[in-house]
């Protein structure tokens, strides 16, 4: 069966296709209901603002689909601003909901000496290596470009960190759900390997 990204308008939705391609799956861009909850899994990319993407999902139906999906055992991978998503809220440019599917809220970084956005090569520091998402991975270098981060409500939901200025959520998982805050299919061969466990979940 295919993987189904999720086509909402806004997102990086060729690379992350081509990325579950070379790794050997069927990457199907959709937003069809049927064909999205008919996947083997299902990946939320996301490039743009919190704000805009929700309101794109909301208007063609489709926050209701991702959301039966999490509820479901299928495997569910938001990426980058698609990991935002799946939070209760997020602060950019004004207060709005998001999907809701774990409990937590995304701020904007604290002005100070670091740039903002954050963009570059930085290390994963692993919390939860036992999660079936690092299995038999190594810590190492993946690729971010963003100006707002994910808090937690829960910390068994936060499988990895990055450090920037302080720790800065890198990999959340809860269940068969999971989000990166990078970008798996530009950051070299962790980001695939990452990307590889994903899809072998499904």
């Amino acid at each position: 069966m295919a993987i189904a990204i999720v086509d909402y308008g806004m997102g990086n939705l060729h690379s992350v296709g081509k990325a579950v391609e070379r790794l050997g799956y069927e990457a199907l861009v959709t937003g069809d209901r049927e064909a999205i909850l008919g996947a083997a899994g299902v990946i939320l990319p996301g490039v743009g603002a919190f704000g805009d993407a929700m309101e794109h999902l909301r208007e063609s139906g489709l926050d209701a689909v991702v959301k039966e999906a999490a509820a479901g055992s299928k495997p569910l991978l938001g990426i980058c601003l698609g990991m935002q998503l799946l939070f209760s809220s997020s602060e950019e440019h004004g207060e709005h909901e998001g999907l809701n599917i774990l409990p937590g809220k995304v701020v904007r970084f604290a002005p100070g000496e670091l740039k903002v956005p954050h963009m570059g090569w930085n290390r994963l520091e692993f919390l939860q290596p036992e999660s079936p998402l690092l299995a038999g991975l190594d810590a190492g270098h993946v690729y971010f470009v963003h100006s707002y981060h994910a808090v937690t409500e829960v910390q068994s939901d936060l499988l990895a960190v990055t450090d920037y200025g302080h720790p800065v959520t890198a990999i959340v998982g809860r269940g068969s759900n999971f989000g990166m805050q990078f970008h798996p299919e530009k950051s070299g061969e962790l980001g695939m390997k990452l990307l590889g466990n994903f899809l072998a979940l499904t």
